[in-house]
C-alpha cells in the first residue's frame, strides 16, 4: 500500500493522525475565538459593537489638588490617573485587582484603582504615592521602605506603601483580620502574621516580603 493511501476500509480500524501542524493550527484558531467579543463571534464581524456612551464630567480631589476631567464613563480610576493626569506612580500590574500594584487611598481607605470607575469617585479625595511626601520630607513609610530595602525592582512599591498606610489605619480602628486571635481587643497586635495577612493582597514578585514587614513595623513604631 502506498504511504499516502487511506488506512480505512473494510475490516480496518479508523485512525486519525495528529501532526504538530494540526495541533498548532487548532490551538491558534481556538485562541483567536476566545479573544473575540461574543457579539463579534455570533455576527461573524468585529465591526458590530454597541455605541460608545457619552462622556461625563468628573471632579477628583487628587493629592489636595482639584482636577476636572471629561471621561468615558467606563474609564477606571487607574487609567484616569495614569493616562489623563500623568500620575504614573500607581502601576498597572494585573489589571484584575489581584496584585495590588494600583492601590491608592480613597478618603483614607485603600482600594484597587483598576477595579473602580473614576466617575464613581466624583468629589472624593484621592491620595496616590505622589501625594505622600511633604516636599523633600518623605512619608514615614517611604523612609522605612528605603531603610529596610523594602523594594527591589520597585514596581509594586507604590501600591505596597499605599496599602500599608490603609492597613495601619484599619488596624487602629480595631478591624480584625483572618488571623486575629482575640476579637475582644480594641486593636489587634501587629505581629508578623497579622501584617502578612493584612498585606496579602499586595504581591511582590521580587519576594522582598521580610523587608516589607520590617518597614511596616518600623512605621508603626514597633521593634523590628
Amino acid at each position: 500500500m502506498d504511504d499516502h493511501e487511506s488506512n480505512t476500509g473494510p475490516g480496518k480500524p479508523n485512525t486519525f493522525e495528529v501532526t504538530r501542524r494540526t495541533v498548532i493550527e487548532t490551538g491558534t484558531t481556538a485562541l483567536l475565538l476566545t479573544t473575540l467579543p461574543r457579539a463579534a463571534v455570533a455576527a461573524g464581524s468585529v465591526d458590530d459593537h454597541e455605541p460608545t456612551p457619552p462622556p461625563m464630567n468628573v471632579e477628583l480631589q487628587i493629592n489636595d489638588r482639584r482636577h476636572s476631567l471629561t471621561l468615558d464613563p467606563r474609564t477606571t480610576l487607574l487609567d484616569a490617573l495614569r493616562e489623563h493626569l500623568a500620575l504614573t506612580g500607581s502601576k498597572k500590574g494585573c489589571d484584575h485587582g489581584q496584585c495590588g500594584a494600583c492601590t491608592v487611598l480613597i478618603e483614607g481607605r485603600r482600594i484597587n484603582s483598576c477595579l473602580t470607575l473614576a466617575v464613581i469617585h466624583d468629589g472624593q479625595s484621592v491620595t496616590t504615592i505622589e501625594g505622600l511626601a511633604q516636599g523633600e520630607k518623605l512619608h514615614p513609610l517611604q523612609t522605612a521602605f528605603v531603610e529596610h530595602d523594602g523594594f527591589q525592582c520597585g514596581y509594586c512599591t507604590s501600591g505596597q506603601i499605599c496599602s500599608a498606610i490603609g492597613m495601619l489605619a484599619e488596624s487602629q480602628l480595631g478591624m480584625p483580620s483572618y488571623v486575629t486571635e482575640d476579637l475582644a481587643q480594641s486593636a489587634a497586635e501587629l505581629t508578623d502574621a497579622e501584617i502578612r495577612e493584612r498585606m496579602s493582597g499586595n504581591i511582590c514578585r521580587c519576594a522582598a516580603y521580610p523587608n516589607i514587614v520590617a518597614a511596616i513595623k518600623q512605621a508603626a513604631g514597633m521593634p523590628t
